[in-house]
């Protein structure tokens, strides 16, 4: 092995991966949804906390967010990242119970290797991923901001691991279009539709498409248009979420989004009002000396490593690399080409191969820590590269 270092952190790692896989299959069997993550809070904070962690529970204003503290003197500071709610009616479909754990096992492969560096870790429990989201709130309050590596990984199938995951900047909205109710047979004229304002918006975001960069991504219901047809709807709601890749190119469409909205409401005399109560996920700041760091690792623990993939989706794991060097590999836990978000990937979270993947992707990731940690030279090779990145954004 190249990194004589990753002997003794595997050993390091062995003394709790049976309790880790515990937990992990604990989770898994007994699911909670975003902000209903009180027992799989409870557990991972009581772990931490028996290890020696310094633990606060509930943190950040979330009664099911934890931070573990690992006070090891002067020196760089280190957040580890910890997922665990599960997917309405699926389960853990997501991996979060795995790779949740990862993290734990990471924190407490920490505390047995604390004569090996100086410096902070905080084990952050963040809830409602699926959801709207802790880590946003958690990174507009600054929690972050000081660190020098907040890092995570994520399950993933068919057999590759990715050095980091990269992810679209998403904006939701709630659009109502208020119009005047009439009998849709005796004296329609009468009525201005709310459901035919709805449609025309939708038909006019339609039509910019032809014209959008690849990059963006729009997708809308609507919410209500009406209760019987025999009567000129007087409200209509439609929800929308935009993507984009980068959190400036998402004022470009938010523009299109209010443009469409407002042309929709003038031509069926209706009245509009746009909302938007989401909070913004924001994309990746990707980390090149970060990726090439845990993809070195990854190889040379035997997983197969490819290049990062295109964005797919959206994450609240973008909105802490707005604030510092963030990274967030995919972990490759199984061969099986099944897909996320489903029953079928959270059996294989359950597995003795993902046990072993989970064990293999906390040493890694313990390792990618204490370079930080011991590595003076790539400790601001990491920070040039974030600074660089968000720069070009």
């Amino acid at each position: 092995m190249k990194h004589e270092s990753l002997s003794y952190i595997q050993e390091a790692v062995k003394k709790h991966e049976k309790e880790a896989a515990a937990l992990s299959d604990h989770l898994a069997a007994n699911p909670e949804v975003a902000y209903e993550e009180f027992n799989s809070s409870r557990a991972m904070a009581d772990l931490l906390k028996q290890a020696g962690f310094q633990v606060t529970y509930p943190f950040a204003g979330y009664d099911t967010a934890f931070c573990g503290v690992l006070d090891n003197g002067d020196g760089p500071s280190v957040a580890i990242l910890t997922e665990y709610d599960a997917l309405p009616g699926i389960g853990h479909g997501c991996g979060h119970n795995l790779h949740g754990s990862l993290s734990i096992l990471t924190g407490l492969t920490l505390m047995e290797l604390k004569e090996h560096f100086r410096g902070k870790v905080y084990v952050v429990g963040t809830p409602a991923e699926e959801a709207s989201g802790a880590k946003i709130t958690m990174a507009s309050d600054g929690i972050f901001d000081e660190m020098d590596l907040a890092v995570m990984m994520h399950s993933g199938p068919g057999g590759v691991c990715m050095p980091n995951t990269d992810s679209m900047s998403l904006r939701g909205c709630i659009i109502e279009f208020f119009g005047q109710t009439a009998h849709a047979a005796a004296c329609p004229w009468q009525g201005r539709s709310a459901l035919a304002a709805a449609r025309k918006f939708l038909d006019l975001v339609d039509a910019r498409r032809e014209c959008f960069t690849p990059d963006i991504r729009v997708n809308a219901v609507i919410l209500d248009g009406g209760l019987v047809p025999n009567v000129i709807p007087d409200y209509a709601k439609v929800k929308m979420e935009f993507r984009t890749s980068s959190m400036r190119r998402l004022e470009d469409v938010d523009d299109i989004i209010r443009k469409c909205a407002r042309g929709a409401a003038i031509a069926l005399d209706c009245e509009v009002k746009l909302d938007f109560p989401y909070p913004d996920y924001a994309d990746v700041v990707r980390n090149t000396p970060l990726e090439n760091e845990i993809s070195e690792l990854l190889s040379e623990l035997g997983f197969k490593v490819e290049p990062v993939g295109p964005a797919t989706g959206s994450s609240d794991v973008g909105n802490v690399s707005y604030r510092c060097p963030t990274i967030q590999p995919q972990l490759a836990i199984t061969d099986e080409n099944c897909a996320l978000h489903t029953t079928e990937f959270c059996a294989t979270t359950q597995t003795p191969a993902a046990h072993k993947a989970m064990a293999k992707g906390a040493a890694a990731m313990t390792a990618l820590i204490l370079r930080v940690f011991n590595d003076e030279t790539f400790r601001r090779d990491v920070r040039r590269s974030f600074e660089e990145e968000l720069r070009g954004k």
